[in-house]
């Protein structure tokens, strides 16, 4: 059976299974210019066995000469505390950089989605919004961008009327009449040109109405730069047609996205969608999976959050409540938890050889710390069980 239908997958019932997603690219990488517009799915077999294949296609458009950052809003937690984060501009598009931190303390400062600097608060006697603009050649020649100019915030009145003394909402229009720039930032440095998708995931089951910022069992809004050209991401599907979404593309983002933004661009990709039946996931690497998993041609990178189900932990105010109670030490617990798992039921080791070996040879990372519900993933290569079948 062959037909078209929507990424929301009317129709289509992927409960109780496990979606991969591959990133299909173009012959012209160079370009980085993805797809993402119609969609196909075949079906073989019989309705409870059958392996069922989504392959989606689209136009191609390329990078914009210059792209825009959107923050999340900023939450002061002290006037004179240093506010730290990336905000939006007119046309020409934007992009945050971090503000320097003079002296030090121990006052909260708190930036992108009510991010709190842990045990090491950062403290400057001024309040400081810093926005860089960067340049990414649209033509593919160039594999990294460079930064223009950067420049202080000014109060700026929205299209409602509303005066944002700070970037307080993404997306407040910038006049430009009101700033002075400042050129010759950053001078001789390159950023590797690194697009991916912030946002890919399923529906989860607990709410009818999520928050696409906080990420979860699900996926979303993980900021993991890794998942881009070639990865391969596996999902826990939760709800019949998997309502499969995606979003927040980036040219180029680090570990942690600390100031709250990426390298904001356009970005449309091709990808398969391919469904893997519960009942045949035994014994292979997708045993028993109930969160994002990230493949790539030489590592599996686990996916840890403050909490693994925060919807459903956090309870009937979980939504906003996860902006409070986040912390990398609870991500950090719960990657291991998942490593140790994924040790012990995909590749048999003990418990006891599995905690060895996460110390000895798996690597820990932020994987970013401002989409309330805070990552830290966990990577392990292939290359360390050559002697069986991977």
């Amino acid at each position: 059976m062959s037909r078209e239908f929507s990424v929301g997958g009317d129709g289509l019932t992927l409960a109780n299974a496990a979606v991969t997603l591959v990133f299909v690219n173009p012959t012209t990488a160079p370009n980085f210019n993805l797809e993402f517009i119609r969609l196909w799915s075949s079906q073989q077999g019989s309705a409870t066995s059958a392996q069922q294949r989504i392959q989606v296609e689209t136009q191609v458009t390329a990078f914009p000469t210059l792209v825009s950052a959107t923050p999340r809003p900023l939450k002061h937690s002290d006037p004179n505390a240093s506010i730290i984060s990336g905000g939006t501009a007119g046309a020409a598009g934007t992009c945050g950089i971090n503000a320097s931190a003079e002296g030090a303390g121990t006052k909260t400062v708190k930036w992108g989605d009510n991010f709190n600097v842990l045990n090491g608060y950062l403290w400057v006697a001024t309040p400081r919004e810093v926005i860089t603009i960067y340049e990414i050649d649209a033509t593919g020649q160039r594999n990294w961008a460079q930064a223009v100019y950067n420049f202080r915030w000014t109060p700026q009145t929205d299209p409602y009327g509303v005066v944002h003394k700070t970037i307080d909402y993404p997306g407040v229009p910038v006049d430009h009449a009101t700033i002075q720039e400042n050129h010759g930032v950053l001078k001789n440095v390159r950023i590797p040109i690194r697009p991916h998708f912030g946002v890919m995931g399923l529906a989860p089951k607990e709410a009818d109405y999520v928050d696409s910022i906080p990420p979860g069992y699900f996926g979303g809004n993980m900021d993991n730069w890794r998942v881009g050209k070639g990865a391969t991401m596996y999902y826990p599907v939760a709800v019949p047609g998997g309502l499969f979404s995606i979003g927040d593309s980036h040219a180029s983002q680090g570990d942690s996205e600390l100031c709250g933004t990426a390298i904001e661009c356009s970005l449309t990709g091709t990808f398969q969608l391919i469904l893997h039946k519960k009942d045949t996931l035994g014994g292979t690497s997708l045993a028993e999976l109930d969160y994002p998993l990230l493949e790539t041609q030489d590592e599996w990178v686990l996916h840890g959050f403050s909490f693994a189900n925060y919807l459903q932990e956090l309870g009937p105010t979980a939504q906003q409540a996860i902006y409070e109670k986040s912390s990398v030490d609870l991500a950090l617990k719960d990657a291991f938890r998942k490593m140790r798992a994924f040790l012990m039921t995909t590749k048999g080791l003990t418990e006891d050889e599995a905690i060895s070996l996460i110390s000895i040879a798996v690597d820990f990372g932020v994987t970013q710390v401002v989409d309330g519900n805070w990552g830290v993933h966990a990577i392990v290569k292939k290359s360390l069980f050559a002697g069986a079948s991977v």
